[in-house]
């Protein structure tokens, strides 16, 4: 058992649920600032390691810029759905939600790779692979954003109106915080 009270391969459990659409799924993780913090590391320990490897090909200053980056991306969804939270009067509920919305982030590479098998057999039949690349991308975008959406509906309580728009602002948000300064750069640059 963790600290929270919640037992670590019930948060396996709880992805598992999430990703075939039960809300049941919610209540197998922590909702302490130890349990979100421990659906982070994961997401932090890969870049970092990339950000160690890439400092010897690409340089320091490359590496450390792609490493905020990525930081910036993991972190601006917790910051902007815990204001929406917030504003909504749901900020009791936003650490399980942000756990599991972490946690539930794993889903989408299982996915990926799941998508390939049949669609390296529909390449095989003679499907263009441009096509299937495009059926591959769509699948997890579409998948990517019922998940967010699923997650805010069901752990903040949120009508399917308010999840929808908290869906759109944090990824609207994410994207402008990671690429704004790329996009100002090469404007001013």
């Amino acid at each position: 058992m963790s600290q929270d009270g919640v037992a670590r391969k019930s948060v396996i459990v709880g992805i598992m649920r999430i990703a075939r659409g039960r809300a049941d799924g919610i209540g197998l993780f922590g909702s302490s600032a130890r349990a979100y913090l421990s659906s982070l590391a994961p997401l932090v320990a890969f870049p970092l390691v990339g950000a160690v490897t890439a400092i010897y090909s690409d340089g320091p200053r490359q590496a450390l810029t792609d490493l905020a980056m990525m930081l910036c991306a993991l972190l601006t969804p917790a910051v902007v759905s815990y204001e929406l939270a917030r504003l909504w009067k749901r900020e009791e509920f936003w650490t399980r939600f942000a756990t599991a919305f972490n946690w539930c982030e794993w889903i989408l590479p299982v996915l990926a790779c799941l998508l390939l098998i049949p669609l390296s057999l529909a390449i095989a039949l003679g499907l263009n692979e441009r096509t299937a690349g495009s059926v591959w991308i769509g699948c997890l975008g579409l998948y990517g954003i019922w998940l967010h959406w699923f997650l805010a509906r069901n752990a903040l309580g949120l009508s399917g109106f308010r999840a929808g728009v908290l869906v759109l602002v944090v990824n609207f948000g994410t994207v402008l915080t990671v690429m704004g300064p790329r996009f100002l750069a090469d404007r001013l640059g």
